[in-house]
């Protein structure tokens, strides 16, 4: 089940924002990242297995003041139904025509070079 965590960090440059985005997107489990709020001050994660405490106690090392605002179940993900599968053809219609069958007598040397079978002569 993915969840939705939203962090309220105080954040007041572009740079600040960067930092936190790359932070709470190299966590383990993270699908995506994004900046909401009027302020620009909330970050929203969304993922699967992600620890909301974990994340928020890093970005209080690294950025500043922060604050977990809401966990919950994605809803976007909740709505969405699966799509249709498409039935697979039992053939496949683009296919190479097999290679053609090699005379009895015909060697082929991995190096590109044919020979036939020699008669016994090695001058010829």
């Amino acid at each position: 089940m993915k969840q939705k965590i939203v962090i309220k960090v105080q954040m007041s440059c572009d740079k600040c924002r960067s930092k936190a985005l790359a932070l709470v997107a190299a966590a383990g489990g993270v699908d995506s990242v994004a900046i909401a709020g009027a302020d620009r001050d909330q970050v929203v994660v969304v993922g699967e297995g992600v620890d909301s405490i974990h994340l928020t106690t890093a970005l209080r090392r690294k950025v500043g003041p922060a604050h977990i605002l809401q966990v919950g179940e994605n809803k976007k993900e909740a709505d969405k139904k699966p799509p249709a599968a498409h039935p697979l053809p039992d053939y496949y219609p683009w296919c190479y025509p097999p290679p053609p069958a090699q005379p009895a007598g015909f060697l082929c040397d991995p190096y590109g070079y044919t020979r036939t079978e020699s008669s016994g002569c090695s001058i010829m």
